[in-house]
């Protein structure tokens, strides 16, 4: 094609047939097909507006959405160094070169978690036709029409919704619920399965199958997959807890847990930096790093007669102060905060946490409060029902409240739930 000429031209001198050629100096160097690359937030937006799906007011909602879900981490890569060779031809002699790259190293990335990986699998499996890239692109086309008002939008979601409940309904009662179980082996002294899965904190490895009664956990490791993990790293895993020693009269363990290796000392759990390896950590490292919690965990200031403390979290730095956690914003410096800025964070939180109570009625337990997106929470302990929006939360009376607790909560009857593995290949 034309192209093709245009990418060749200049490539070779002009020859012509039976022409001897000179190979003064020739160089051949060994290459790696490269794998895809991982997107960042900037390419992921690209992306999808390539694909027509969403729009500029929902391209940072979705991204935040699957970080805030765990579907997917941003993270860096090192990457790793690896060798190639080099050959080159000169005055008829040739010479061999071993030479070294660093390759899979990245910065920023969205990287899919184990999590991500089955919800992905589980929905594609069972929803095809909503995670199908055309459908989510004829949905935006839909919304516009109804903008335009050239479409009903009742029309719209009722010839959806219709199959979609249908689809919803059947999943529920007959999908297969994912685990991402794998087989890697047997324990070389037990006998037992080795296997890893996703439970309710997270990827774990286990020893001993399902109808095992004395079977063992372990968290996997931050860097470590499902999909990759090896039976001797996942038997390493094992290793963990390790008591290293005592400081101060009291013993300090490492253990690895669902956020992570940690040093567990004096009912205090301080998690690990991530250039630090829990098999091969000292006592003298892990008195390093409850020294230098101890001082993160001082005091900065105290308020009616309260420790406030400042940290960072999952979800950027905080102060505690009375088992509140009150997130820093940007607003706010947060290396230097002052008397004011604590006192107004404080004050700002406490001011939140009386306005989103509707009810309280402290005998029963129960309690009527506000949340995201104009709705209401009836919260009862660990129990918390999100009210319809026509609901009308104000003038709920107890007995009413009690009521909607009761009909919410009736006991789940249990489902037999077919085991699915991946045996080791």
């Amino acid at each position: 094609s034309d192209n093709d000429e245009e990418e060749q031209a200049g490539m070779l001198p002009k020859l012509s047939i039976n022409e001897p050629l000179q190979y003064n100096y020739i160089k051949a160097t060994e290459r790696y097909s490269r794998s895809k690359g991982r997107y960042t937030e900037a390419s992921l937006v690209k992306r999808m507006e390539e694909l027509g799906i969403g729009r500029p007011s929902t391209y940072a909602p979705t991204i935040s959405t699957i970080q805030r879900r765990n579907y997917v981490e941003k993270t860096n890569i090192e990457g790793i160094e690896r060798k190639y060779n080099q050959l080159t031809l000169k005055n008829n002699q040739v010479k061999e070169k071993e030479l070294s790259e660093l390759t899979g190293a990245s910065k920023g990335k969205l990287i899919p978690t184990d999590i991500g990986m089955i919800v992905t699998d589980f929905l594609v499996s069972n929803f095809d036709n909503v995670l199908d890239y055309n459908f989510t692109a004829k949905v935006e086309e839909d919304f516009d029409e109804i903008a335009r008002g050239h479409e009903d939008w009742i029309k719209t979601i009722k010839e959806f919704y219709k199959d979609f409940h249908i689809t919803v309904k059947h999943v529920k009662e007959n999908a297969e619920r994912e685990s991402g179980e794998r087989i890697l082996g047997k324990h070389p002294e037990s006998g037992k399965t080795v296997l890893v899965r996703l439970g309710r904190f997270g990827a774990m490895a286990q020893i001993g199958d399902r109808d095992d009664e004395n079977k063992i956990f372990a968290s996997l490791k931050p860097n470590q997959n499902l999909a990759t993990i090896t039976l001797e790293e996942a038997l390493e895993l094992f290793l963990l807890p390790k008591n290293l020693g005592t400081y101060e009269d009291k013993e300090v363990i490492v253990a690895n847990g669902r956020f992570g290796p940690y040093v567990k000392f004096d009912d205090k759990f301080i998690s690990l930096p991530k250039d630090k390896d829990p098999l091969s950590l000292n006592l003298e490292e892990a008195v390093e790093l409850i020294e230098a919690k101890r001082k993160a965990d001082a005091p900065i200031y105290t308020y009616e007669g309260l420790p406030v403390q400042k940290g960072t979290g999952r979800f950027g730095p905080f102060i505690k102060w009375n088992d509140m956690f009150i997130n820093v914003n940007k607003k706010y410096d947060f290396d230097n905060l002052s008397e004011k800025d604590i006192i107004e964070l404080i004050e700002t939180k406490k001011q939140k946490e009386i306005d989103k109570i509707i009810h309280n009625w402290e005998e029963e337990g129960i309690k009527v409060e506000k949340a995201r997106w104009k709705r209401f929470n009836i919260i009862q302990g660990k129990t918390k029902i999100e009210l319809p929006k026509t609901t009308d939360a104000k003038n709920l009376t107890l007995e009413e409240v009690k009521a909607i607790i009761a009909k919410n909560t009736k006991p789940k009857k249990k489902t037999t739930r077919k085991k699915k593995t991946t045996k080791k290949k």
